[in-house]
């Protein structure tokens, strides 16, 4: 098997693999299922050149079981068999004309239907950066909803419809993926998968030479030294003459044997493991340990006292005249910051006239950058988004009219209808809606003033994850498909509300829909008037 990995040398002399990373990418389901079609498009092709070959084959073959009886005759009496004249002309017009079209069909290529059809199919694979994001998915998942290797590798997921499962050479690819990123972390979970799974009896492409090489240099980049020897010395068992194993086993007995010169004592061995564990809990910011413990649905609980504060009711959205003898299901979803949700509010016509819209127009997800207030890529954004407009097609007008009744904020002054698909693993991380005071041309290009308000829209349930998360106060907002939730960025003052700071969950299972409306602050100035307090 061969690996595109090139070997390099540190300055101590230790051996290691290295490969070129590739930048992070995101998966969408949208676009993600016209893949599944392009396949479908393949196999049937692939079953049509089987056909061929078949065909061409059985023509081959009842061609040979003709000649095979024919001269096993012929070759008992020669001069007999030629002495019937029909024999004679029929052995000159096979040798001179049939064996030349047999030669023909044994030469011609039945492929050219299928290399055809792959090749103007090609253009729309996946490419490397594709499988890394993938892959780099998977590890998001597995860091957010705390699950183990095995039960990844098994498929057992919740609400799975479809399972699946990855074999030894996937994990072994995951592990590979992981280190590119200097990832020693999951390198060795998932590197310790493959060779488990090898080890269990699996059949595979796998080598267990490549993979404890991965894992013994990833075990000791974690500072577990005596594990790295010990995988070393596996992979020396399997393959004694491998140059950079025994080179490794060298260097590892040399950093051994300088320890026990030092006298190190165990003691001070656990003190720095102790270090390192340290240094990594720092990195491990308190923030996204929140973050994803609402995302797993272990939040803080409301107490009974706040819960009670909590109703739901029918809205008319301050006697809008559409909404009087007709008024919507609301309902509060937590206290502070205030956020409600709007049940039925979208109905299954108008979210697939919205996903059509967008389809097509569905690209890398974009968020503000503070210091040119400009849109751009951002790695804690994944997901896939589009814009419409109102102008475009009566469902969105339609829509942008429901949002300000029932907010009483102009839309004239809104962002366009942002439409995001969140495939598995897709996720936004903590971030907030508004712009700082630290971020002044946040919206600048707009001239509409800071984001006053947010809208969002849930066009899908979603199997497992996805959930919308404030990290700050401990709420977790759920989709459910057909229903908005809306919360105020900023206090009437037009400070910002940094309670709102808000995230959206990786799915786990599923496919997750959503639209969103940013409401600014020009036009509200009679509708949502300033208090004299700050943080009012």
């Amino acid at each position: 098997m061969a690996f595109n990995k090139i070997w390099c040398t540190v300055a101590l002399g230790l051996l290691l693999p290295f490969s070129c990373a590739h930048t992070d990418f995101f998966t969408s389901i949208g676009h993600m299922t016209d893949l599944i079609h392009t396949e479908k498009d393949l196999v049937v092709s692939l079953k049509d050149y089987i056909k061929a070959e078949e065909s061409k084959l059985e023509q081959i073959k009842k061609w040979a079981e003709k000649l095979d009886q024919l001269t096993d005759t012929a070759t008992k009496d020669p001069e007999g068999f030629l002495g019937h004249p029909v024999n004679a002309f029929k052995l000159m017009k096979r040798l001179n004309t049939e064996w030349g079209e047999l030669e023909n069909l044994v030469l011609k290529d039945m492929s050219d239907g299928f290399i055809s059809n792959m090749t103007i199919q090609r253009q729309f694979f996946p490419n490397d950066e594709d499988q890394t994001g993938a892959a780099k998915a998977l590890l998001r998942l597995q860091d957010t909803y705390n699950l183990d290797t095995d039960t990844l590798s098994r498929g057992n997921l919740p609400g799975v419809k479809h399972k699946s499962f990855l074999t030894a050479e996937d994990c072994f690819e995951l592990g590979k993926i992981a280190y590119t990123e200097a990832d020693y972390y999951h390198t060795e979970l998932w590197m310790e998968q493959a060779l488990k799974q090898l080890d269990e009896g699996e059949v595979s492409s796998a080598d267990k030479v490549y993979i404890l090489d991965y894992l013994s240099y990833a075990v000791y980049q974690q500072g577990d030294l005596a594990k790295a020897m010990a995988l070393t010395r596996r992979l020396l068992e399997l393959d004694p003459e491998h140059q950079r194993a025994n080179g490794n086993m060298k260097y590892f007995e040399y950093i051994m044997a300088k320890e026990k010169e030092a006298n190190k004592s165990s003691t001070d061995s656990e003190d720095q493991v102790e270090k390192e564990t340290e240094v990594k809990k720092k990195d491990y910011l308190p923030e996204r340990r929140k973050y994803e413990m609402l995302c797993r649905g272990e939040g803080l609980k409301m107490t009974p006292r706040r819960q009670k504060r909590l109703f739901c009711r029918y809205y008319d959205g301050n006697r809008n005249p559409r909404y009087i003898l007709g008024p919507v299901k609301q309902e509060d979803e937590w206290d502070k910051p205030r956020i409600v949700r709007f049940l039925d509010i979208i109905s299954d016509e108008e979210i697939e006239t919205v996903k059509e819209l967008a389809k097509p127009r569905l690209s890398r997800a974009t968020v503000h950058d503070p210091e040119t207030g400009k849109l751009t890529t951002a790695h804690y954004r994944v997901s896939k988004s589009a814009w419409l407009s109102g102008y475009e097609s009566p469902v969105v007008s339609r829509i942008n009219t429901r949002i300000q009744d029932l907010t009483g904020l102009d839309v004239s002054t809104a962002e366009e209808l942002q439409v995001a698909n969140y495939g598995v693993g897709g996720q936004y991380e903590p971030h907030f809606d508004f712009g700082r005071k630290d971020e002044p041309d946040a919206f600048k290009e707009l001239g509409t003033g800071n984001r006053i308000a947010t809208w969002l829209f849930y066009m899908s349930d979603v199997s497992a994850g996805g959930a919308t998360v404030f990290p700050e106060v401990g709420a977790s907002v759920w989709p459910r498909k057909g229903t908005a939730v809306f919360w105020y960025n900023l206090f009437p003052s037009g400070e910002g509300d940094y309670s709102t700071r808000h995230a959206a969950c990786p799915v786990l299972v599923g496919n997750k829909w959503v639209s969103n409306k940013w409401l600014h602050e020009r036009g509200q100035e009679f509708r949502r008037p300033c208090t004299l307090s700050e943080l009012e």
